[in-house]
């Protein structure tokens, strides 16, 4: 084993009446006893996950795939290097794809055991590396050969068994041809902002383009504040302003909207800055519900749907 080293028609609001509206209590889920506490970043990383037996599956969507001994898909980071090895993932980033360590790692069929090596993270660990690329976990695959950590922010890549990023399979030269039929129906286009009901999390807010819209329990209603930013904002996007006349099952008065640091508007919901998450594939999608246990669900009325 080689080892290494180390807005349509946007809402306008007077200031007075800004003052008034976000002048309320804060959120007992984001203040107080309440508070939901993420662990230390230090803590995660200590109970990082360990390599073990690595193996390859054939992804239908990506191809061959890397897992590690627990069956898990292992990813890689555009911002790391492979040569020399370097991971760039640590603190809240580790949090959220925590670094496989190397200890008992061993190469199963399909892959290369001279690719396999590792690099020496900041707290002395050593992390799995495969070409010279350091590996990860994704906290949103909740069971073995799932893939929601792929194409997060443009930079999280499952790993293919070369090292490099998995891709999908080109179409087969005998793929069936497809007969013809009448093109169906253009599906009736959602309100800019509307509600949804979900199975697990109940009512809540969706945008015209049926992404599902979050809070983080970081930011501040009072004064209102996003504390999204920098790499954060690579993941979670801050909401556009919406026209009031084309939203459906939420109260206008409780959108207003906030300038960024950078100029841009965000909308908010009952003064509480609203965002999609890129780690949702597909229209209806939730796994951003309670990712580092600081991002949720929301409710019409603006409160976290937990």
């Amino acid at each position: 084993m080689r080892k290494s080293t180390v807005v349509p028609a946007i809402l306008t609001v007077a200031a007075v009446m800004l003052t008034a509206a976000c002048g309320g209590s804060a959120d007992p889920a984001t203040t107080g006893a309440g508070s939901p506490e993420r662990p230390a970043a230090a803590s995660n990383e200590a109970q990082a996950p360990k390599a073990g037996r690595l193996s390859v599956w054939q992804s239908e969507e990506l191809g061959p795939v890397v897992t590690d001994g627990a069956g898990f898909t292992l990813y890689r980071f555009d911002q790391d290097t492979a040569n020399p090895p370097t991971s760039t993932c640590a603190g809240d980033c580790a949090a959220t794809w925590p670094p496989v360590l190397v200890d008992d790692a061993q190469a199963g069929p399909g892959l290369d055991s001279a690719l396999i090596g590792s690099v020496k993270r900041a707290d002395g660990s050593l992390q799995l590396t495969l070409a010279g690329w350091p590996l990860y976990r994704y906290v949103q695959d909740t069971a073995p050969r799932q893939t929601r950590g792929h194409g997060i922010g443009g930079t999280w890549f499952a790993s293919a068994p070369d090292g490099k990023k998995a891709e999908a399979p080109a179409p087969g030269a005998t793929e069936p041809t497809k007969t013809p039929s009448k093109e169906p129906a253009a599906p009736k286009a959602l309100p800019a902002l509307s509600t949804v009901d979900d199975a697990r999390h109940g009512t809540i807010v969706r945008d015209g383009k049926g992404r599902t819209l979050y809070r983080f329990t970081k930011d501040t209603a009072w004064p209102m504040k996003s504390n999204c930013q920098g790499d954060c904002l690579k993941v979670w996007k801050p909401a556009k302003l919406v026209d009031k006349n084309d939203i459906k099952g939420i109260d206008p008065k409780l959108l207003i909207p906030y300038t960024r640091p950078d100029g841009t508007q965000q909308l908010t919901l009952d003064c509480w800055p609203l965002y999609w998450y890129t780690g949702d594939k597909q229209p209806g999608d939730t796994t951003g519900h309670g990712v580092n246990d600081t991002w949720f669900t929301v409710r019409p009325d603006g409160k976290l749907a937990k």
